[in-house]
């Protein structure tokens, strides 16, 4: 297996972002070679710093930086040696199996469908991210990519979704719930209320309309909504986290009784810090794409990139796309009333 790393994305490249290769290359090496794109001099630079003996890389040199400022228009016109360009266009040639960065997430995805297009039968690739919850933990689809959705488009979200977070995180028949203002069917906007109707029919493990309260009470293992909606959520969602977080320091810091406490509650405290720490949980998958990009968090550390590529290696070795062809060619979305209708 053959995985590629953008070594110039992400707000601490190249050096957290080679660190990570070394870890997952420590880890993986007997069935992955790991392939550094970006600044051949910069990468170079950080490997000379490794005592450690560690697998070796094969570097490509990727000149053109991309600025999170770029468009992802620009960068594809202006840009055609950034790291990504050549990420994608070497999982097109097939020389890769897979591609990881924590870039400009607008130029991955123009790239990664510009380079790799869509799996038969997927109108839209939806992007996707894990929440803690009471229960296991719940995904959200989407959260970005596409901010205006018609009933199929939520209908191949929900599909998709399902998919991977069985197969990933081993959730057998995960239940799969619609956001909405209400849990009434009769609840929502236009798109919510035709949405839970397709969903009705088409989904057998539809556990039916859930509100925002319920996405951390993890009522449901996969939140589908509209990426207008889930970016919102995500982004409120990064805020508590690290209220959380910066809160409890606080106390900790200037509270006699809280210190007194915190001794007896720091099992409890550090479990807690690692539910809500991103870095566990890498990076996500761009589904619906005709190739395994993940996506990282745009603050990786070495930590989240060696779990953005073990993502990437389970995608790869779990044959998440074929498994998502499959499910939507046996659902007939291509000729269905539900994609003639809402197409």
């Amino acid at each position: 297996m053959r995985i590629a790393i953008d070594a110039n994305g992400g707000d601490y490249a190249p050096e957290e972002i080679v660190m990570g290769a070394i870890l997952a290359a420590r880890e993986y090496d007997k069935d992955t070679q790991m392939i550094l794109i970006g600044d051949k001099n910069a990468i170079e630079g950080v490997l000379s710093k490794v005592d450690a003996d560690y697998p070796k890389f094969e570097i490509i040199h990727a000149p053109d930086i991309i600025e999170m400022s770029d468009s992802p228009t620009k960068v594809l016109k202006m840009k055609p040696n950034s790291a990504v360009s050549i990420g994608t266009r070497l999982q097109k040639a097939g020389e890769i199996d897979a591609f990881v960065s924590a870039g400009n997430t607008g130029v991955f995805y123009a790239s990664t469908l510009m380079n790799l297009g869509r799996i038969k039968g997927v109108r839209r690739p939806t992007i996707g991210t894990y929440l803690p919850s009471e229960n296991h933990g719940t995904t959200i689809f989407d959260v970005g990519a596409n901010p205006n959705c018609r009933p199929i488009h939520l209908l191949q979200f929900a599909i998709m979704g399902s998919i991977y977070v069985e197969h990933i995180h081993g959730w057998e028949n995960p239940s799969v719930g619609l956001l909405s203002i209400g849990h009434e069917p009769t609840k929502g906007n236009e798109l919510t209320i035709e949405t839970h109707s397709v969903f009705k029919e088409n989904l057998p493990n539809f556990y039916g309309n859930v509100e925002g309260k319920d996405i951390l009470k993890g009522e449901v293992d996969v939140v589908i909504c509209d990426g207008f909606v889930g970016n919102i959520i995500l982004k409120f969602a990064e805020s508590i986290i690290e209220i959380l977080k910066t809160k409890s320091e606080f106390y900790l810091k200037n509270k006699p009784f809280a210190k007194l406490g915190a001794l007896m509650m720091m099992p409890a405290f550090k479990e807690l810090r690692a539910d809500l720490d991103y870095q566990s949980y890498g990076g996500v998958p761009l589904l619906g794409a005709n190739g395994i990009s993940i996506i990282g968090h745009g603050h990786s550390s070495r930590v989240a990139i060696k779990n953005a590529i073990r993502v990437a290696r389970k995608m790869v070795k779990e044959k998440i796309n074929e498994h998502i062809a499959e499910k939507i060619y046996e659902l007939n979305l291509e000729r269905s009333e539900v994609t003639r209708e809402n197409a």
